[in-house]
């Protein structure tokens, strides 16, 4: 069996397959090409009621890339996870190489939310993310959407239509369907760091850059 590096990693999301494994003390990691994938179109977001009062709050502040590494372990940090040691380290690499990125939601000086997820070419692959305060998930991701939308980003892959993405705009669609979007948005130019990556951004100015 072929070593799983970084290169490895990057080469099998240009072909629609991602990594997962069985819990955080498995040795094993298993690839998914599901037959339906979830994804976000970009110009689709949908914002609530209560979410919108949350964006246009002063209560929470936006960042990306400020600490990936504490973002990770917190999306690993509960009761049954996918994410083990050996993936920790890939993307921890990936993200070393500018090919991974996250997404962090802070209260005063605390982390309270975020995601993480690998680029390639204007898709964006969703990985995992993490919520310790209500609705911190759903800031992380305006924050992620305005920020793909920004950079030129054509595809946000969400890998698994859950209720809670759905609830924001999530669809799904078949392999068939992800795969030509894949093929054609990994052939085109993308930057995640458009908005600089030191600069810290109200979530009210991030929520007008996605209609």
């Amino acid at each position: 069996m072929e070593e799983l590096t970084p290169r490895v990693l990057l080469y099998a999301y240009a072909t629609g397959v991602f990594p997962m494994a069985d819990s955080a003390d498995s040795d094993e990691i298993f690839w998914f090409n599901p037959e339906n994938r979830g994804v976000l179109p970009l110009g689709e977001l949908h914002i609530s009621r209560s979410l919108g009062k949350v964006l246009r709050s002063r209560r929470f502040r936006i960042t990306a890339d400020q600490c990936f590494e504490t973002v990770l372990a917190a999306c690993a940090d509960r009761d049954e996870t996918w994410i083990n040691a050996e993936i920790k380290s890939l993307y921890t690499n990936l993200h070393k190489m500018g090919h991974a990125h996250s997404v962090e939601v802070w209260e005063g000086g605390e982390l309270v939310g975020g995601l993480y997820g690998v680029t390639l070419g204007a898709a964006f692959f969703g990985e995992s993310m993490f919520s310790i305060r209500s609705n911190t998930s759903k800031v992380a991701l305006v924050g992620l959407v305005a920020r793909l939308n920004l950079g030129g980003f054509k595809l946000l892959d969400m890998q698994f239509l859950t209720p809670h993405l759905k609830s924001l705009g999530g669809v799904q669609i078949s392999r068939e369907n992800y795969q030509a979007q894949l093929a054609s948005a990994i052939k085109l130019k993308a930057d995640f760091g458009r908005l600089k990556t030191t600069d810290t951004y109200s979530l009210s100015q991030l929520s007008t850059q996605i209609s």
